[in-house]
């Protein structure tokens, strides 16, 4: 199973194996936490992190882009790691390509460039959050969420850690749903995970190369 789909109000939500969110009624595509430029910030301070461990990001975009075809694509933030570098100018010519899709991004707390950089940019910048129909796009998770709203959002790189036997553990992305917050898994390659608490409300569904998979017990 690469996808799994949920209902909030009578919309369908599908989440992909590609650590995306798709909702064909608003023909959009979400993605939360890309860092891109993160490697470069490394190689900087001396740490030799090679640049294709973006390129794949790059890759998965595209195939998503190409799959689904959006009308609008949602950058949850955190789209760029922090100051400006050059990878910025590779990731911009790589949106432009793409002159039928709105990419929107809704500033997280590394989203920190220039105004004028953005406004230069294929991205339509949006200070946090911002209501699309029944839900309300966040960075960070909202401590309130508006009545009937679903607040989606990312930020914490949601992470369930597993165990099988022989005392074998694994640590896999997930997505987290608890009541009317969905947080997405961080979409880059370049990023960590945090181990999310399992809540008596709360779905949790891992995410591994070819399946998304609920996870329906504590391990």
């Amino acid at each position: 199973m690469n996808r799994i789909q949920l209902l909030h109000q009578q919309t369908e939500l599908t989440l992909l194996t590609e650590k995306a969110l798709w909702i064909s009624e608003l023909n959009s595509l979400f993605i939360s936490d890309l860092h891109f430029g993160k490697a470069a910030h490394f190689r900087k301070s001396g740490i030799p992190i090679p640049e294709p461990i973006h390129h794949r990001d790059l890759q998965k975009l595209a195939y998503l882009i190409q799959t689904y075809n959006p009308s609008d694509f949602y950058f949850l933030g955190d789209l760029f790691h922090s100051d400006w570098n050059d990878q910025w100018v590779l990731l911009t010519e790589f949106l432009q390509q793409f002159s039928s899709v709105r990419f929107h991004l809704i500033q997280g707390n590394h989203d920190i460039l220039p105004k004028s950089v953005y406004a230069s940019s294929p991205i339509i910048f949006h200070k946090q959050p911002l209501h699309l129909k029944n839900f309300s796009l966040s960075h960070e998770p909202l401590e309130s969420i508006p009545t009937h709203q679903l607040n989606i959002c990312g930020h914490l790189h949601p992470g369930v850690g597993l165990k099988g036997l022989a005392r074998q553990s694994l640590r896999i992305p997930c997505f987290y749903l608890d009541k009317n917050q969905l947080i997405l898994p961080a979409f880059g390659n370049f990023t960590g995970l945090a181990l999310m608490e399992r809540t008596p409300t709360a779905q949790i569904f891992g995410i591994t190369e070819k399946k998304v998979i609920p996870i329906l017990s504590e391990f």
